[in-house]
C-alpha cells in the first residue's frame, strides 16, 4: 500500500518538531509510528493529564485524539494550497487511564475527501484495553 502522506519523506522526527511551544509539548505527547495511512502516539497519565481522582482527564484523551488526527490530516495535504482544522470531535470514554500509565492512540483514516477527512482514533492502555474511542472530522480549508 502506498502511503497517503503528501511528503513521502516525512519522519517521526520532523513530525515531532510540530510540538514545539504547543499543548502537545506541554502534555508530553509523542509520535511513535507513521504507517501508510495511520499515525500513533502516546500520552503519559501524569499530574499534567489527570483529574482530581487521579484518572486520565477526558479532555486529555480528546487532546491526544485530535492531535493525532489533525497532524495526520495536515500530513496528507499540500500546504501551499490548503490546511486542515478540526471541525467536529466525538469521544466515548470507556475505562479510566491510571496514574503512571502511558496510553497510546492510533488515528486511522476512515474517509479521505477533498473538503473533509474523517478519522477514528482509539486510545488503549498498556494492557491493550480500550480507554476511549473518537471520531474526528477535519475540514480542509483552501488558502
Amino acid at each position: 500500500m502506498k502511503a497517503i502522506w503528501f511528503d513521502q519523506s516525512i519522519t517521526l522526527d520532523k513530525i515531532s518538531a510540530f510540538n514545539k511551544d504547543t499543548i502537545m509539548e506541554a502534555l508530553d505527547i509523542r509520535y511513535t509510528e507513521l504507517g501508510p495511512d495511520f499515525l500513533t502516539g502516546t500520552l503519559p497519565v501524569s499530574n499534567k493529564t489527570v483529574q482530581p481522582l487521579q484518572k486520565l482527564h477526558g479532555g486529555a484523551s480528546c487532546v491526544l485524539a485530535e492531535t493525532l488526527g489533525s497532524v495526520a490530516s495536515n500530513l496528507i495535504i499540500d500546504h501551499q494550497k490548503s490546511f486542515a482544522v478540526g471541525q467536529h470531535i466525538s469521544t466515548q470514554h470507556l475505562r479510566p487511564g491510571n496514574m503512571g500509565e502511558l496510553v497510546t492512540g492510533k488515528a486511522e483514516l476512515v474517509h479521505l475527501g477533498s473538503k473533509t477527512h474523517l478519522w477514528n482514533i482509539d486510545i488503549i492502555n498498556p494492557e491493550g484495553k480500550l480507554v476511549s474511542t473518537t471520531r474526528l472530522t477535519m475540514a480542509i480549508i483552501t488558502k
